[in-house]
């Protein structure tokens, strides 16, 4: 599977982003999906990951009550939406396919990596 995602840009403080991860693959329906995110310097960490069928979601803890994730299956893509974003969310966020069958954060389990998409928010 290919992924590819999209939607990040500069936004200030407080405002909203949302990003997509776009997958090929007939077989996309199957995996689950996370989101991660590395700022210049610092380790990649995860942010977010939806389960295949789209009935079990794991968010971390800096974000899990300003971000939301979820997945259309019938257009194989994936969203991120970011909320009341900090200048700390700023990082490129990458997002990842794993087979698994269970939502993970480890960024090991994940199989097809995407590019990344840059998200920055000014003070």
């Amino acid at each position: 599977v290919q992924l590819q995602a999209s939607g990040g840009g500069l936004v200030q403080a407080g405002g909203s982003l949302r990003l997509s991860c776009a997958a090929s693959g007939d077989t996309f329906s199957r995996y689950t999906i996370g989101w991660f995110r590395q700022a210049p310097g610092k380790e990649r960490e995860f942010v977010a990951a939806i389960r295949w069928s789209g009935d079990s979601t794991y968010l971390a803890d800096p974000v899990k009550d300003r971000f939301t994730i979820s997945r259309n299956n019938a257009k194989n893509t994936v969203y991120l939406q970011m909320n009341s974003l900090k200048p700390e969310d700023t990082a490129v966020y990458y997002c990842a396919a794993d087979f698994g069958k269970v939502v993970t954060s480890s960024a090991s389990d994940y199989d097809y990596w995407g590019q990344g998409t840059q998200v920055t928010v000014s003070s």
